[in-house]
């Protein structure tokens, strides 16, 4: 069984790159050059060895309204499951993780804003006074280590300004949408310091209707955003960069429906709630001989509230459609988070390299994570009677690294480098089902890197290979059901093979990369689930084994073209192909299913092509526009199912209008209002016989808004 595809595919998204790579220089305004903060170096995107995609700050502002969810399809081979209000599980190059019902965190995709560590958690990511996102695919082995096997997601917010600015913003729109922020930054201290602070509220009813309950709202949005940033040069070779957050994310979760549709029948509707404290401290010395001494220390803490209605009707509507009432199921996990980290790092300069030729960097890594979870089930059904289950566990993980990279040039063009990492990880998990049976001390070592050529074969194009190995650590399966052979599962490791092309134009309107990808993953982490009672929704299991082998393999492309002053062209194209090797069993015996053997089928939520593109206008007057499609292949939802999401395409519009620090435009998300999918489960729901089903959830429906913003200062006036 393959995905199945739509019938016309998106040529044209291709086709964009392609004249792209070959387009003439015709526009007159050059594009800005984006440097990558979340390497070991800050370094240009030309220079880097590796597969990245930047999204600067008018890209996000032009193509989002509140939260990084609007923009990821911009972004090649990066996908994400949903079952959440807001995304936090992602795969990149169809590697990372699709849910956590239950168990201890193990993040294959790194994800950090300002520096403070949310893998896993990501849905603090909101996009008001965002300064840039940035993705690198493929292992991080050097940078990132045991966190970021498939990649890394990194989020900038703005950095206080050297002169006074003031930003305000509001939107209101269908749904109930409405939203208002502001930040403002200056100077200290005649500019040897500087502050920003930057809130925002953003509400909307969540675009479904529950029929039962009478109301609108039971999958609402109602997220407060609040940040502050302080730089200090403390002297003139001593400078530090404080960042603080407090992200409010209240969301109700009600978006799963007995039909598949937009009208929900809950009882019960479900929350999605996650408050983040954090912090960063950066402080970088750069009066030692050798170079620079960069500390940053972080940490945070998040409370995360995760709840549905399990049977998703309501007694009276079970009873009329099934004669089967009373019939109610509830779930409910409530899990505190706290992570430490602390990355030390020496940056050798161009003025003190080794063997006078070889520029060096060396690093410790620390980072503590604790967990403590709550998961209660509670339910009423005519057959079993009423009860409630309560698991409580504890997660501890503490990850320790030294890392090194080493840069020296070959020839006037070419370069090499060499990056190593070595890392151990303990992790010790505990909870109230297995006080007779404690799970043992998980403790591995691990060593990852790169090895990258590159060759600068003039002022505009640069050709790369690197060849990297990321890990990934074991962990621990939970639950009386689980066979004590299956209980623990062990490190993956990945090898990467990746070889790319990346090129400007002289007058610096046209950037362009492209690049091809083999992957071979050992001993690949298969997170799979299967329900034991059919007759009872809530008796999902939830297990990771380790197959032989897996197999990721691929294409990427991304360019922007300033055709003229007033028009701009951007796209890019993603195509991938997965599969498992070597993988054949399950841990458990599924009710009414069969067995599903998965040796050589594709990964899940890995879709075979991904293609975006976008094109701007920007008048001198101040009339502006941009259009953004979107369209990817179907992809397999599960490893223990064999349902598989539609192709879809999806359009977005903004138009406005903007002069002197004021600007008002006009949006529509979902354009052609298209029904597509976003997760999907197979599995007995319905009374009284309880057939196994597909059940669906959808993306949300076209959304119609207003955003106003006003600025003073920078380039406003």
């Amino acid at each position: 069984m393959k995905p199945q595809r739509i019938l016309v595919r998106p040529f044209a998204a291709a086709v964009v790159i392609v004249c792209m790579a070959s387009a003439p220089a015709l526009g007159q305004e050059s594009l800005q050059e984006i440097v990558v903060t979340a390497s070991l170096r800050d370094t240009p995107v030309q220079d880097l060895p590796e597969s990245v995609t930047v999204l600067d700050a008018d890209t996000l502002r032009a193509a989002g309204v509140q939260h990084l969810e609007d923009v990821l399809s911009l972004i090649p081979n990066l996908s994400w499951a949903s079952g959440t209000s807001r995304p936090r599980f992602f795969l990149m190059r169809g590697i990372g993780e699709v849910e956590q019902y239950q168990g201890a965190p193990n993040p294959s995709v790194g994800f950090l804003i300002d520096d403070i560590d949310f893998s896993g958690i990501g849905m603090p990511a909101t996009l008001f006074d965002t300064k840039q996102v940035e993705v690198l695919r493929g292992p991080q082995g050097t940078v990132y280590g045991a966190n970021a096997l498939a990649g890394l997601i990194n989020v900038r917010t703005e950095d206080p300004s050297k002169d006074f600015l003031l930003r305000g913003e509001a939107t209101v729109g269908d749904y109930d949408t409405r939203a208002g922020g502001f930040a403002v930054s200056d100077s200290l201290a005649s500019g040897e310091a500087g502050w920003r602070l930057a809130a925002q509220q953003y509400r909307s009813d969540g675009y479904r209707n529950n029929v039962y309950l009478g109301r609108d709202d039971t999958n609402g949005y109602n997220e407060g955003t609040l940040r502050g940033k302080l730089f200090w040069q403390i002297t003139p070779t001593l400078r530090a960069d404080l960042a603080l957050m407090d992200v409010d994310l209240n969301n109700g979760y009600d978006a799963w429906s007995i039909n598949n549709s937009f009208t929900t029948q809950s009882n019960q509707p479900g929350r999605d709630a996650q408050q983040s404290l954090g912090a960063s401290l950066k402080l970088s010395l750069t009066s030692f001989s050798f170079g620079e001494l960069r500390s940053v220390s972080s940490a945070a803490q998040s409370h995360i509230v995760y709840s549905f209605d399990a049977d998703w009707g309501n007694d009276p509507f079970w009873a009329a459609c099934c004669g089967y009432s009373p019939y109610d199921y509830f779930e409910q996990d409530r899990r505190q988070r706290n992570t430490v980290a602390e990355d030390l790092r020496l940056i050798g300069d161009a003025d003190h390299m080794l063997f006078g030729r070889v520029q060096w960097l060396v690093g410790t890594y620390f980072l503590r994570l604790t967990e403590t979870d709550a998961l209660l089930d509670t339910w009423n059904d005519q057959s079993i009677g009423q009860g409630s289950n309560l698991l409580l566990s504890d997660y501890t993980a503490t990850n320790s690294a030294l890392y090194t990279s080493l840069d020296t040039k070959l020839s006037e063009r070419s370069s090499l480098t060499l990056g190593l990492r070595a890392e151990q990880r303990q992790a010790n998990y505990q909870d109230s089902a297995d006080v007779n049976q404690p799970f043992p001390v998980e403790r591995d070592t691990m060593y990852g890197g790169n090895l990258s050529w590159t060759l600068r074969t003039s002022e505009q194009q640069s050709l790369y290979a690197t060849l990297a190995r990321g890990y990934k650590g074991g962990g621990f399966n939970i639950g009386s059901q689980i066979p004590s052979d299956e209980r623990r599962f062990a490190p993956e490791y990945l090898w990467s093979l990746e070889t790319g092309i990346k090129r400007s134009s002289a007058d610096k309107t046209l950037q362009w990369q492209s690049d091809v990808f083999y992957m071979r993953r050992e001993n690949m982490q298969v997170y799979s689930s299967c329900q034991l009672d059919q007759n009872n929704p809530a008796t999902f299991v939830f297990f990771t084994q380790n197959a032989s082998h897996g197999e990721n393999y691929g294409l990427e492309s991304q360019g922007q073209w300033q055709i003229t002053q007033r028009w701009q062209l951007e796209g890019s194209a993603g195509l991938l192909h997965t599969r498992y090797l070597g993988y054949d069993s399950q841990a458990l015996a599924c009710a009414g299913s069969s067995y599903l053997a998965l040796d050589g089928r594709a990964q899940s939520f890995a879709p075979e092509y991904q293609f975006s593109a976008a094109l701007s206008y920007t008048h001198p007057s101040g009339v502006f526009a941009r259009l953004d499609s979107f369209a990817t292949d179907g992809f397999y939802f599960a490893a223990g199912q064999n349902q598989v999401a539609q192709a879809y395409q999806l359009v977005n519009l903004r138009l406005g209008y903007g002069r002197a620090g004021w600007e008002a435009s006009v949006w529509s998300r979902n354009l052609l209002n298209t029904v597509y999918p976003l997760q999907g489960f197979y599995f007995g729901l319905v009374p009284p016989n309880f057939p196994n089903q597909r059940f669906v959830q959808n993306g949300d429906p076209r959304t119609v808004g207003l955003t106003l913003r006003y600025e003073i200062g920078h380039n406003g006036e």
